[in-house]
């Protein structure tokens, strides 16, 4: 059901639930959303008033902390880490310690690309992340909205990313030429006419190579214009979203998996598609 029927049905006037969307109040899976319009489970969704005051999609959230790691909510446009030349641009690591005394990187994803990252409240669960991270131990799946009608059936790319002598830029090279072994799984989830919704899960984690492996398939990313995506209407950030998480928690061996689904903006587009195509059939 649509995620503001549900709201009212909880005993919310529509002004309200609009409100509580806007201000951080509701999430879905533990993510804050204030897309109204999305289809939810109720189950996954929850209802807090005393929640911290956000903007969804556009603030960092708490998606799961305890004494010793946390799995956070990293909005587009953001930082991982503190980069050279951008010591006044605020990054989720500095922001997470903080508010909560230490922080420790594990991972990284891209500063436009949104989703989930594990951030490690001390060094021992840091260098224990990171273990499982090197044994290939930890799920990581993308969504990703990609130019062009993506093949039906699960696809590998398998190849050794460096960078171009000339340009300079990140690719795939020989591997004579020092690149790294880097590969990803991609299926598609969805086909939006000139668009398609695609998972890629990693099997390595090198930079940018979700980015460049479906480039170089002829398949990139929408507003990655740094491979050769492109602007579609209203979608001008970078289509990619870090959406699962799994791993097992380094001090009690709980398994732990998180799922962030599509961030607001990326179902508002696939939204957007469905019911242009819908419009046409008519």
């Amino acid at each position: 059901m649509r995620l503001l029927d549900h709201l009212v049905s909880l005993g919310l006037s529509k002004g309200n639930a609009r409100k509580a969307l806007k201000t951080g109040k509701v999430a879905v899976r533990n993510v804050p959303t204030a897309d109204a319009g999305r289809d939810v489970e109720p189950s996954e969704v929850t209802y807090n008033v005393n929640a911290p005051r956000l903007t969804p999609g556009r603030h960092v959230a708490v998606v799961y902390r305890d004494e010793h790691l946390a799995v956070v909510y990293k909005p587009s446009g953001m930082l991982s880490v503190a980069a050279p030349k951008r010591g006044r641009d605020e990054n989720l690591v500095s922001w997470m310690a903080k508010r909560f005394g230490a922080a420790h990187p594990v991972h990284r994803i891209d500063e436009p690309t949104s989703g989930l990252m594990m951030v490690a409240l001390n060094t021992q669960t840091q260098m224990a992340l990171k273990k499982l991270l090197e044994k290939h131990e930890v799920e990581r799946r993308y969504l990703a909205l990609v130019h062009g009608k993506f093949p039906n059936g699960d696809l590998t790319f398998d190849s050794f990313l460096g960078r171009d002598e000339r340009t300079g830029r990140r690719c795939s090279v020989d591997k004579d030429a020092g690149g790294r072994r880097s590969r990803t799984y991609a299926r598609r989830v969805a086909r939006l006419g000139r668009v398609s919704l695609i998972e890629a899960k990693l099997e390595t984690g090198r930079t940018h190579q979700v980015r460049i492996h479906l480039s170089e398939a002829g398949f990139p990313v929408l507003a990655d214009k740094l491979y050769k995506g492109k602007n579609d209407g209203t979608m001008r950030r970078l289509a990619l979203h870090a959406a699962v998480l799994g791993f097992k928690h380094p001090a009690t061996s709980a398994d732990m998996r998180f799922d962030a689904g599509l961030p607001d903006d990326m179902e508002r587009f696939r939204r957007e598609i469905v019911d242009s195509r819908r419009k046409d059939v008519r």
